[in-house]
C-alpha cells in the first residue's frame, strides 16, 4: 500500500513495535489485545498519502484480516519525514 503510493518500505524506513496482552478467559489463556505501533520515515511532501495508508491498511492487511473478531487490536504511527 505504502509502495503503490510512493512512499518506499523498505527495512529502514518501516518498523512496527507490538504489545499484547495475555489473559486467562475461562481458564484458556489467550492473547486478548495488541497494539501495534507503525514508525515510518517517508519523502518530503508524502504525509497525506502515509496517513491515508495508515488509516486503511486493515482492510487489506492478511494478518489483520485474519485476526478480525479474535482478539481487540490497536494501531498507532509515529511518521517522521525524511529532510
Amino acid at each position: 500500500m505504502l509502495e503503490a503510493r510512493g512512499i518506499p518500505a523498505f527495512p529502514d524506513k518501516l518498523w512496527t513495535e507490538v504489545e499484547g496482552d495475555i489473559e486467562d478467559v475461562d481458564r484458556v489463556i489467550r492473547i486478548t489485545r495488541l497494539r501495534v505501533k507503525y514508525h515510518l520515515k517517508i519523502p518530503p511532501g508524502k504525509r497525506a498519502e502515509a496517513d491515508r495508508s495508515i488509516e486503511v491498511h486493515e482492510r487489506k492487511c492478511p494478518a489483520a484480516v485474519t485476526l478480525r473478531g479474535a482478539l481487540a487490536i490497536e494501531y498507532s504511527a509515529e511518521i517522521e519525514e525524511e529532510a
